[in-house]
């Protein structure tokens, strides 16, 4: 094992996947000679070349437009979209051409993509460069959804994504980057759409994704030290596919049921979760589901109602407490 920091494992993903496979290629702004705006993606040219890793324009539709094409042809292209937000520029070519390519050509056209993108707030970077988005895109039938909270699972999921033969948008939460983590060494592979229990406890389940997965896990233990209160922590790390199986089995086990999502609170992957426990194990269920989210209102700029507007480890805390009664 080897200690990682979530933006090392980045680049160490990435590098097993193209040391592996030279049809790999990486394209993207500023992520070969500067490697990358938050240095994520450092060391990459000087080891593979400007061939398969190459700096584009500022232009989101023209990298969606190459690695889509790129794919069509054979190659398993890595784009990168800065921050999540600028998604908003190109979502024509990922709703509209790459996740309907293989339905409309009735699988005679694969697109093995990997879109990687900073997503999520919490650095100060104001309304339009820190929102949240994996919602947006769990709800496009086409993609998958990743969205790793620790340097293991960023390097063992960003290899199954870019050896999946559908396109994966992989969601890196900004916050994350400088924590670290025990990486297993040599290749290392996960499995999409397999959630990960992180602790387990008999009175109640915490669902969470990215970085709200620490302010849960840390949640949980201050529950227990100070309240003796045991609470399974899921990690969800993929949201298509979900892995519901493993869901409803920790919901059925404590009858409890608590979200912890940095999207705003309209139309969250909360309220999808919510809906299928609802429809499948009501009956399993000893209270109301409950959703922790951000409001439904752009970030704010101050650095204090920032922090109060994304779910933190004492609004956790108390949020479950005062349901628990």
């Amino acid at each position: 094992m080897a200690e990682l920091t979530y933006r090392d494992a980045v680049a160490a993903g990435i590098a097993q996947e193209m040391e592996r496979d030279e049809d790999v290629v990486f394209l993207g702004e500023d992520i070969a000679a500067a490697g990358g705006v938050f240095k994520a993606t450092v060391g990459l040219l000087d080891k593979f070349g400007a061939e398969r890793v190459r700096d584009t324009p500022i232009a989101e539709q023209a990298i969606l437009g190459a690695a889509m094409g790129a794919a069509m042809t054979g190659l398993r292209p890595i784009a990168e979209i800065m921050f999540s937000d600028f998604f908003a520029v190109c979502w024509d070519i990922v709703v509209n051409e790459i996740a309907k390519t293989r339905y409309m050509t009735n699988g005679q056209i694969n697109l093995p993509l990997v879109i990687r993108t900073a997503n999520g707030g919490g650095l100060r970077f104001g309304a339009q460069h820190s929102q949240s988005i994996e919602n947006w895109a769990m709800m496009i039938p086409g993609l998958k959804v990743v969205a790793p909270s620790s340097p293991a699972d960023v390097k063992g999921l960003l290899a199954a994504a870019i050896r999946d033969p559908d396109p994966v948008i992989f969601f890196e939460h900004k916050a994350l980057y400088p924590t670290k983590g025990e990486v297993p060494d040599g290749e290392h592979v996960e499995e999409l759409g397999k959630a990960k229990i992180l602790r387990d406890g008999n009175d109640l389940t915490i669902a969470a994704l990215a970085a709200m997965v620490p302010r849960a896990v840390e949640a949980a233990e201050r529950l227990k030290a100070k309240h003796g209160i045991e609470c399974t922590v899921v990690d969800i790390r993929s949201l298509v596919p979900l892995d519901t199986q493993t869901l409803f089995r920790e919901v059925s086990k404590t009858g409890r049921l608590f979200t912890v999502e940095e999207n705003p609170r309209l139309c969250g992957w909360g309220a999808e979760l919510s809906s299928l426990v609802s429809e499948e194990i009501f009956w399993e269920l000893d209270a109301p589901i409950v959703r922790i989210t951000t409001p439904h209102i752009p970030l704010p700029a101050a650095d204090q109602l920032e922090d109060l507007t994304i779910p933190s480890v004492d609004r956790i805390t108390d949020t479950i407490l005062k349901s628990l009664g």
